[in-house]
């Protein structure tokens, strides 16, 4: 199997499953379909009464990228699939896995989605995507030097929490970079741009709680 490629054990003959789409990011799970990715994609735009070009406008995407993901022939990129949520007014967890239910709701390691980069970090996603609930809970890891890029700004009244549990982070807001060593933590506001690279010669782990208000979907871009 080509290096990058994600398997599915006992997937269905003709199922696309996502692979590594540049040599840049891919997204890896080894349940998710492109397929399935697709159809979650259209479901919430539709939902939200977008046109795929008002979503194309919003979330930077052409409208042909985002008429072969919605159909399952193309996998995006860990920062695509993020501009998209973005702009949808969502998660990439919502758009990865289907919703849970119930009050008790495990996710084991190994049901987890998780993007990956060739360059040297690991996005983990740690928490189920709920009915009515836009909340994201990811695990992150850069390795030494890597910047992990800039991204979008959510919706007004969103919220975001990074606390470092080993290594330097380097988080930038709106241009202004703040330095966070291992056991720092920070809020800000998520309606702006913020990146997140580590600078030193050692990995970076770190922990992202965003959490979305209700009905934020369509209301903003």
């Amino acid at each position: 199997m080509p290096p990058g490629h994600v398997r599915s054990p006992g997937r269905r003959c003709g199922e696309s499953i996502a692979t590594i789409v540049d040599v840049i990011t891919a997204i890896e799970d080894a349940e998710l379909s492109l397929t399935a990715l697709g159809a979650r994609m259209r479901a919430e735009r539709e939902r939200r009464g977008l046109s795929a070009e008002v979503l194309a406008a919003r979330s930077r995407v052409s409208r042909s990228m985002l008429y072969e993901i919605e159909r399952g022939r193309k996998a995006p990129t860990v920062l695509v699939l993020d501009r998209i949520a973005t702009a949808l007014g969502t998660s990439m967890a919502r758009l990865l896995d289907d919703e849970r239910r119930g009050r008790v709701v495990p996710l084991p390691r190994e049901q987890q989605s998780v993007a990956r980069a060739e360059a040297g970090w690991e996005r983990r996603i740690m928490s189920p995507s709920l009915p009515g609930v836009e909340f994201e809970f990811m695990r992150t890891t850069l390795g030494p030097g890597v910047d992990a890029g800039v991204f979008d700004a959510h919706a007004p009244g969103s919220r975001e929490y990074v606390a470092v549990e080993s290594g330097h982070l380097q988080l930038t807001i709106d241009g202004q970079p703040h330095q966070l060593r291992a056991g720092d933590a920070i809020y800000y506001e998520g309606d702006c741009r913020h990146g997140f690279r580590n600078p030193r010669t050692e990995s970076c782990v770190y922990y992202l709680v965003m959490d979305l208000p209700a009905g934020s979907g369509g209301g903003h871009g």
